[in-house]
């Protein structure tokens, strides 16, 4: 187990390149579905952002840290858990909140507010609870981390997309709308063939290594689903509300945690696989839930 901290996955700088560009469409595709009202529709509701805010970038990190501590994984692999708990919510949340019939225009408001300030969230949540564990402030002290490197790339992948997005919908919006529609399916295309392209170059270290992070990756998971809808019935927030929640908080955006891992950790392995692991699984977990909470609110409006 200790050479999983070792590992590296192969990841040439072509492709890394290439991963940069096609995630910044991606997020500039989500931004062309943003309008100021969901952030003034979202203020009108300051309770949902504390929540919101408080369970994405407060709570999760801090759970992932008592979870770490707890069942003490390999220093590579807890560094993962801390990169995706860093991260935003993930965009598809918003396609599982609609399928789950909860607050889509919350999920859509918070997934935008959320991108907006992980901006320098994302980077100071990683790097606080990754000096704070002693076997991961180890692992950063070899990799010598640049923080201000770390927040740089995070604003031209998240900040930029974003505010151009939402200043060509304010512009434009029929142009915006018709060019979302086209780009949001190109750019998740290539972005998954980058992602295939990683796995079939280090299939020997997946196999090797994949079986370390499955337990950990499904608990971690489960547990941010459990936690966001826990939070939000704690508040006595409706159940429409509690299930926007627990997907918001459950689905996080692993393509940007695996961006950062491929360009300031050379793919270490334990990282890259807890990452990789973790956008696969969140897919099933959400779509499962998902789909569970449609089915009950289907058998519900048969009744009545």
């Amino acid at each position: 187990m200790l050479e999983l901290d070792q590992v590296k996955i192969n990841f040439d700088n072509q492709s890394l390149w290439i991963l940069n560009i096609a995630l910044a469409i991606i997020m500039f595709g989500v931004a062309l579905g943003i309008k100021l009202e969901d952030f003034k529709r979202l203020f009108k509701q300051p309770k949902l952002v504390l929540i919101g805010v408080l369970l994405q970038f407060v709570l999760l990190p801090f759970l992932t840290f008592l979870l770490i501590l707890i069942i003490k994984p390999q220093p590579s692999i807890a560094l993962g858990m801390m990169m995706v708990a860093a991260c935003p919510g993930g965009n598809i949340s918003n396609f599982m909140t609609h399928l789950a019939h909860g607050n889509t225009a919350l999920s859509v408001s918070l997934t935008a507010f959320a991108t907006f300030i992980a901006v320098f969230m994302t980077p100071f949540n990683f790097q606080f609870y990754g000096y704070l564990y002693e076997p991961t402030s180890l692992l950063l002290k070899e990799v010598q981390l640049n923080p201000l490197e770390l927040l740089e790339l995070v604003v031209i992948i998240l900040g930029i997309p974003l505010i151009l997005g939402m200043l060509l919908r304010a512009k434009n919006e029929k142009l915006a709308i018709l060019i979302s529609k086209r780009l949001k399916p190109l750019s998740i295309i290539v972005f998954v063939i980058i992602v295939v392209m990683a796995f079939t170059k280090n299939i020997d270290v997946f196999n090797n290594y994949a079986h370390h992070v499955i337990g950990i990756g499904i608990l971690h998971n489960l547990l941010a689903i459990l936690l966001g809808f826990t939070v939000a019935k704690a508040f006595n927030l409706s159940l429409e509300n509690q299930k926007t929640l627990a997907i918001e908080t459950g689905i996080q955006n692993s393509g940007l945690g695996l961006l950062l891992i491929f360009t300031f950790f050379d793919g270490l392995g334990g990282m890259a696989i807890m990452a990789a692991f973790w956008g696969i699984w969140h897919i099933i977990s959400g779509l499962v839930i998902s789909y569970y909470w449609s089915y009950k609110e289907n058998k519900i409006l048969e009744v009545s």
